[in-house]
């Protein structure tokens, strides 16, 4: 079977280009990626994906030095990186990793109801009475997964549509109580291996 000839323009000008793009798409969400897994203590996964990332960057950078009148070559470079560092996040809002401590204020009314949603839920729960600018509130503390926290806040917000809630990332957790997680999925493997971040 013959190939159809391919011009050396076509190469040039959108073949090469192409390639371009889609090394620096692969390596910038790899770093991407990478950097969210050093900040969730996942050391063994970051150091293997800083191989193949530097690897593919390497390649990148020869094709682009060898023929530096190329814009084309250029402007992929510049577009790979944007696209890779939106698809790396996007990545890694799938993957959902860690854990955050979920703050909220609420009246005591409510306080009962969600402090209730939460156990339902077999998380820890903290309630500690504070006092707000509007009179008494409650401050109800818990610590949930990342992947689960769309879906408290909506059960949160149904219970009530006014209550304060901030959220922030957690590095180390020892003890307390914890729902169970789903570990035979790849996203369940990669909390695995962000394990020394939960001390027990």
């Amino acid at each position: 079977m013959a190939f159809l000839p391919i011009s050396p323009e076509l190469y040039a000008w959108v073949i090469l280009p192409l390639l371009i793009f889609l090394a620096r798409v692969c390596d910038v969400t790899m770093e991407t990626v990478r950097i969210v897994f050093i900040s969730k203590g996942i050391r063994v996964l970051a150091a293997v994906i800083a191989f193949f990332e530097i690897v593919i960057w390497l390649l990148a950078v020869e094709v682009v030095m060898k023929d530096l009148a190329n814009i084309a070559n250029f402007l992929a470079f510049a577009l790979g990186f944007a696209m890779g560092t939106y698809i790396g996040l996007v990545v890694e809002e799938k993957l959902s990793l860690g854990m955050v401590i979920l703050r909220i204020v609420t009246t005591d009314e409510s306080c009962g109801a969600i402090t209730a949603y939460f156990q339902s839920e077999n998380h820890g729960v903290t309630c500690i009475d504070a006092r707000g600018s509007q009179g008494t509130v409650t401050m109800i503390l818990s610590l949930v997964n990342r992947s689960e926290l769309s879906r408290i806040t909506l059960g949160i917000e149904r219970i009530n549509p006014r209550a304060f809630f901030s959220i922030e990332d957690v590095r180390y957790v020892n003890e307390g109580v914890f729902r169970y997680r789903n570990r035979d999925s790849v996203t369940g493997m990669i909390h695995t291996l962000a394990g020394p971040g939960r001390k027990k």
